[in-house]
């Protein structure tokens, strides 16, 4: 038996309860053994039940989690490219492998894809199996803790080349939770110049994001976006990635943007928003989304991951045992934290 974080009703809450560990692994599939598994605002959403979870309606009980790292427990019989002791981490989700698209090559716009932690039982366990096809093996040396972060920085990564953000671009980034955190760290990386990272009432995880290197911070209760942006580019900007989830950014994004300037909403919304297509069509500017992740994103936010952990483990606030799970989602909802990882147990 082993301990399990799952969503068992369609209330609000999840549950820490005793399951059966997963049997062997099918044919093409890998067990890992988690090290760790990261607490994502996509968990949060589903622990509050807001809408936009519908489709887990159905699944219930499902074990969450899919941001995690750890190690291959077994293979399955017609796996050849993992083996057991390997260290590894997991794109969650999965795709059809027939459709148009997943023969394109874009899994990630296959309409029948799932996510493992959402659709199909995570990483909020000791073990999951998985597709192997979806593993990617971690550079030598990569702390499994640290390589839980992959998952998320894959999607901020993914964010950044949507938007087509590229050296010498002028950048805002809205919320500074961990999405956000990692979205104006990339950017950075990339050689996006300025950044400036913006948060409201969020002075804490603002302060972490200095700590990280993130060199233009604001709190939005102090200085209005607008007043942040003129001081710090004395411009509109080129790029606004949205990561709040909050519809008054998109309208607060739009507002600062350059005419064809590129926004990314890269945030889930659970309310509709309205928007002036006039004037954006006149002003030209381009309004895109954001949303999972791609195959190319991963081998480079590994390669970021083992050159600069010790910079990025600062996302890391808090490990948890799973036990404790049901704090560390309080935690995360009250934005006490900026990463909580979780840490299973076996009983």
């Amino acid at each position: 038996m082993m301990l399990a974080l799952r969503k068992t009703s369609t209330a609000f809450g999840l549950d820490v309860v005793e399951v059966d560990e997963p049997g062997p692994p099918a044919a093409h599939e890998v067990q890992i053994e988690i090290a760790a598994t990261g607490i994502c605002g996509s968990d949060l959403h589903v622990y509050e039940s807001t809408p936009g979870y519908e489709f887990m309606h159905d699944r219930l009980p499902v074990t969450l989690g899919h941001e995690f790292a750890g190690t291959v427990a077994a293979a399955g019989s017609a796996t050849t490219s993992f083996r057991v002791g390997d260290r590894v981490t997991a794109w969650p989700t999965t795709a059809c492998g027939d459709c148009f698209h997943c023969r394109a090559e874009r899994p990630q716009d296959c309409q029948a894809r799932e996510v493992i932690g959402l659709h199909i039982d995570g990483g909020f366990a000791a073990r999951v199996n998985v597709p192997a096809g979806n593993c990617y093996r971690l550079p030598e040396g990569l702390d499994l803790d640290l390589a839980a972060l992959s998952e998320p920085l894959s999607i901020a990564e993914n964010a950044l080349d949507v938007g087509e953000c590229a050296a010498g671009d002028a950048v805002v980034v809205l919320g500074p939770g961990p999405i956000g955190v990692a979205l104006a760290w990339l950017a950075q990386h990339r050689g996006c110049a300025p950044v400036l990272l913006a948060g409201l009432h969020d002075s804490g995880r603002l302060a972490l994001a200095r700590r990280m290197g993130v060199e233009h911070c604001v709190d939005l209760a102090d200085e209005p976006l607008a007043d942040a942006v003129q001081r710090v580019f004395s411009r509109p900007v080129d790029r606004v990635i949205e990561a709040t989830g909050v519809v008054d950014s998109v309208h607060q994004g739009l507002a600062v943007l350059r005419s064809s300037g590129i926004l990314v909403v890269a945030g889930i919304h659970s309310q509709p928003i309205e928007i002036p297509l006039t004037q954006l069509v006149r002003d030209k500017k381009q309004l895109r989304a954001a949303h999972d992740t791609k195959a190319a994103a991963w081998p480079r936010v590994l390669a970021v991951l083992a050159e600069h952990g010790e910079r990025l483990s600062e996302m890391i606030t808090d490990r948890l045992p799973l036990a404790d799970a049901i704090d560390g989602f309080e935690r995360a909802r009250n934005r006490d934290a900026m990463k909580i990882l979780l840490k299973p147990e076996t009983t």
